[in-house]
């Protein structure tokens, strides 16, 4: 239902309709107990496989032939929006994981950077709702908004796209958004779009490795000892036990988008499987988000306030107005 609606309207991501319609039917208690088990199975297993997909649509040789000052730029709106909102959502009393997941969907691609970033979060499904939701409302307001402003300053049609390729979350809502100014600046986001969508598997492996090491050092930690002075638990068992909870160092579905990437940079396959793949992955990760949007309780939402959304909306700002300065500062 989510691809039909996407086919139908081009505007709307069939990932945020997925959400949403997980979550109407279960709130509306559609969703029979004996499902869980399945929904849980997909959102974990269908989530990797299309990550995985993902990468196909990246093409190695178009990120280069940015150049290295607008690859620049690229890296540091990412770097900048990525850490700017951990920041703000620490300042905010935001939990640790909601901000990391806010902070990875504004930085990089809308909702399945925070569907990727999930199991490194330790967040909760509301977080992991409510992250999909503020990068879906303020993706849907610049494709309104940004043209609007671009009209006002007079960019060009390729600064505009590299604008909005490189501010707007979604790849719909890029697509969106720089159509309005022509192909030229459609081309354009795309490419820059693209290049950020291929700092998922860098940025997740960081926090992963990041992750690693802080439950290696409070493994380390005083232990508790028993009556005979010694710790209550040996040296191997609390070593076991620390390995056991960590996540690996790169994981598998990491690995396995940029090995798609590596084959979409080469000749392997022809160019007319290329979209044939970005559909089978569009199915997947909606599947995937439907099982996610079923976990997700109206009620226990509405308990998570009004930060967030200031978090959510602080960010976009952060992210469109950096991005904005160095596009123009490139192509001055």
């Amino acid at each position: 239902m989510a691809y039909i609606v996407n086919q139908l309207f081009a505007t709307i991501s069939p990932l945020v309709v997925a959400v949403a319609l997980g979550a109407v039917l279960t709130n509306i208690r559609m969703v029979p107990e004996r499902c869980r088990p399945g929904l849980r199975w997909s959102t974990k297993r269908l989530l990797r496989v299309g990550i995985v997909l993902l990468g196909f649509r990246l093409a190695l040789d178009d990120i280069v032939k940015l150049g290295a000052p607008a690859l620049g730029v690229v890296l540091g709106v990412v770097a900048l929006t990525f850490t700017g909102t951990q920041w703000l959502g620490k300042r905010l009393g935001i939990s640790r994981g909601l901000s990391l997941l806010v902070a990875t969907g504004f930085s990089i691609c809308g909702a399945s950077a925070v569907a990727a970033m999930e199991p490194m979060a330790d967040a909760s499904e509301e977080d992991v709702a409510f992250s999909i939701a503020l990068v879906t409302l303020c993706g849907s307001l610049a494709i309104i908004i940004l043209p609007g402003i671009g009209h006002l300053l007079g960019l060009r049609a390729d600064v505009f796209g590299s604008w909005a390729g490189a501010s707007v979350h979604d790849v719909g809502q890029v697509v969106a958004t720089a159509s309005t100014s022509g192909p030229k600046a459609l081309s354009a986001a795309i490419v820059v779009k693209l290049t950020r969508v291929a700092l998922l598997a860098p940025m997740v492996a960081i926090v992963s490795v990041r992750r690693r090491r802080m439950m290696a050092t409070e493994a380390c930690g005083p232990a508790m000892t028993g009556t005979d002075g010694t710790d209550g638990t040996s040296g191997t068992d609390a070593e076991n036990a620390a390995k056991a909870g960590r996540p690996p160092l790169v994981p598998l579905f990491v690995l396995g988008f940029l090995a798609a990437a590596a084959v979409r940079s080469s000749s392997v396959l022809g160019a007319d499987w290329f979209p044939k793949i970005q559909q089978v992955e569009t199915l997947l990760l909606a599947g995937a988000l439907v099982g996610l949007g079923t976990a997700v309780q109206f009620a226990r939402l509405r308990l998570l306030g009004v930060r967030p959304l200031i978090l959510g909306l602080a960010s976009w700002l952060l992210i469109a107005v950096a991005s904005l300065a160095g596009v123009v500062l490139v192509h001055r």
